[in-house]
């Protein structure tokens, strides 16, 4: 199965902004999609953003205008920059690609083992 590896968590302040990087490794012939989902203490996962290889994106009503998400599909990374993040922001964020036809056969859903993101007031 393809790895998504996270890297960029960390502690911010509120009002700040921070970039989360996720980057598939194996080779990937296709897939449908790549985004962020966020899991709060307590909380069930939810969808931050996403964006498809064609690039419709789409975002959690939460964080609409402040989020914004990229990839680079010559190396299958995405990224998602988060802008005057809050510490109802506060997750742990899980890279997700769906979908996906790899060199280790077709997965309908990678996830990452996810970092951590806190936002102190």
């Amino acid at each position: 199965q393809v790895q998504l590896v996270e890297s960029g968590g960390g502690l911010v302040q509120a009002g700040e902004s921070h970039t989360l990087s996720c980057a598939a490794s194996g080779r990937i012939f296709s897939k449908n999609a790549m985004g962020w989902y966020r899991q709060a203490p307590g909380k069930q996962r939810e969808l931050v953003a996403r964006i498809t290889t064609t690039g419709d994106t789409l975002f959690a009503d939460s964080v609409k205008g402040r989020f914004t998400i990229n990839s680079d599909v010559t190396d299958n990374t995405v990224y998602l920059h988060m802008n005057s993040l809050q510490p109802e922001d506060t997750a742990v964020y899980y890279c997700n690609a769906d979908r996906v036809y790899s060199e280790y056969g077709f997965d309908i859903e990678n996830w990452g083992r996810g970092t951590q993101v806190t936002v102190s007031s």
